[in-house]
């Protein structure tokens, strides 16, 4: 049973590389305060080739700075209003604000209720798209039971580590595991809230709408089903994951997202309303004409891919296993040219990456999380100038 916030109901019905066609739906997939909710669906219609330029098919990045350093097991990344940056710990359960100017570190708490085990953890971290007014700060986290979503006032104005208000659950329910928790969450440019999830080591889950596991939800900032969802009164807006754990819009509102292949091949998928992404049956490109296919795929040793932002025409996407940051450039919805490396081995694992700005990104590294490789340093943040 899936139990959301004021209300409990059953969800119902919902390298090598190869370029193919994709499935459509501006802007990262960290959280990101909105200008004003708009209950429709982003945008799924085919891309107009005669309108769309494709990007550059190649491209340059200039590692400009470190911001910060000192951090552990970093996993989620929301950018406030006036430039500072908030971290969520996944094993320690807190969040921390980092200036980019200074690289100075204020940790506004603990979260309450985080229990951290294998891949489970504090994961994605959002702003609400009232920020400016509500000053809520949204986390995707597992906990004893479940992994869940909830949202809590951040007051700047308390002592540090005081700063985070107790969490209200805003939706609960989605199945946990030491691995497979997916995690990522973000405020699309539709005001509503969607989370990528896992399947916690169990394939049938991404198969069954009436599970949480393995799809992408779409969701009301309270935590109710969104309207214009493809399936009634259900949350799940694709499915057939294996494990979502990057979220991103292009300037046409059409989203994009990342997942874990297992051994063969990981996806950056374009995703469809209602779509069915294939696992366990599918892993990378296929021939059943049931499943969307990815618009590029990887080797697993080449990404085991997670967070992704776009920006001027390109997806950016850091690899952990793979330990580089991919540059995938779009002609709508497929991939204009083949993806490019960059920073390979440089860093370690990459977990996040986010929109900076001025053809800029912040990237942040994960060396700490158990299966990095902490003497290539303490997991930092580096701001990139790209192109």
């Amino acid at each position: 049973m899936i139990v959301r916030r004021r209300a409990v109901s059953a969800v119902v019905a919902a390298g090598t590389l190869l370029l193919t066609a994709g499935c459509s739906s501006g802007s990262s997939g960290v959280g990101f305060p909105g200008e004003g909710p708009r209950t429709a669906p982003p945008s799924t219609a085919p891309a107009a080739r005669a309108t769309e330029s494709a990007a550059p098919a190649k491209g340059s990045v200039r590692v400009l700075r470190t911001v910060a350093e000192g951090l552990k097991s970093p996993w989620g990344l929301a950018v406030l209003p006036g430039g500072d940056l908030l971290v969520s710990s996944r094993d320690d359960g807190t969040i921390t604000r980092v200036d980019p100017n200074t690289g100075h570190k204020t940790e506004l708490g603990a979260v309450s209720g985080v229990s951290p085990a294998g891949e489970g953890g504090l994961l994605g971290i959002a702003l609400s798209p009232h920020y400016a007014s509500d000053h809520m700060v949204y986390a995707y986290f597992t906990s004893a039971s479940d992994n869940r979503i909830v949202r809590m006032l951040y007051d700047d104005r308390k002592p540090a580590g005081e700063q985070l208000g107790a969490p209200d659950t805003v939706f609960k329910g989605i199945p946990k595991g030491r691995i497979h928790n997916g995690g990522r969450i973000a405020f699309g440019p539709d005001g509503m809230l969607y989370a990528g999830t896992g399947e916690t080591g169990q394939r049938k889950l991404a198969q069954n709408r009436n599970s949480l596991g393995g799809k992408i939800l779409r969701l009301t900032p309270d935590g109710e089903p969104a309207p214009g969802n493809p399936f009634p009164d259900s949350p799940v807006y694709s499915y057939g994951h294996r494990n979502v754990q990057g979220l991103a819009w292009d300037d046409r509102q059409r989203l994009f997202a990342s997942e874990f292949g297992q051994d063969t091949w990981d996806e950056l998928n374009a995703i469809k309303p209602g779509g069915n992404y294939g696992w366990p049956s599918a892993e990378g490109r296929s021939t059943d004409p049931r499943f969307q296919n990815p618009l590029a795929q990887w080797h697993t040793d080449d990404a085991s891919p997670s967070g992704i932002a776009y920006v001027h025409g390109v997806i950016w996407m850091a690899a952990l296993k793979g330990e580089r940051l991919w540059r995938i450039p779009l002609h709508g919805t497929r991939a204009a040219a083949a993806p490019q490396s960059f920073l390979t081995g440089q860093y370690g694992r990459l977990r996040t990456v986010a929109p900076a700005g001025d053809g800029k990104l912040w990237l942040i590294t994960n060396n700490t999380d158990g299966r990095g490789h902490p003497q290539k340093g303490d997991d930092r943040i580096l701001e990139l100038q790209v192109s």
